[in-house]
């Protein structure tokens, strides 16, 4: 575990379990929307738990990955006309599963995900 974090830091199963099940949505998600809309409500809705554990930042991952995606998405959509919008489109997926593999990663292993 990184050894720059808090001390108080505390460790909770239940917020361990619920931030890798909001990144196994998303991860599925990638495949089809919905599933990644699901998980990052259910990130939404399950962060306040976690507060003071090394999870919470795994929530505000899993959430900002989402909103970037919706706004990159948007705009890749928007300029799908132009060869820039396949790409766009492109490099958000991409994107969207490194972060997904690696807050999974990092949660195997009990650690907070770096902002």
């Amino acid at each position: 575990m990184n050894t720059t974090l808090n001390e108080n830091v505390t460790h909770s199963g239940d917020s361990k379990t619920h931030a890798s099940i909001s990144y196994i949505l998303m991860a599925i998600g990638l495949f089809t929307a919905i599933p990644l809309f699901i998980g990052a409500v259910w990130a939404m809705f399950t962060r306040s738990s976690s507060r003071g554990t090394i999870y919470y930042s795994h929530y505000t991952n899993a959430i900002r990955t989402f909103w970037w995606s919706v706004f990159w998405t948007v705009v890749g959509c928007l300029l799908i006309w132009a060869v820039i919008g396949i790409a766009i489109l492109g490099v958000t997926w991409l994107w969207v599963l490194y972060r997904t593999i690696f807050g999974l990663a990092k949660i195997m292993n009990d650690e907070p995900y770096e902002l």
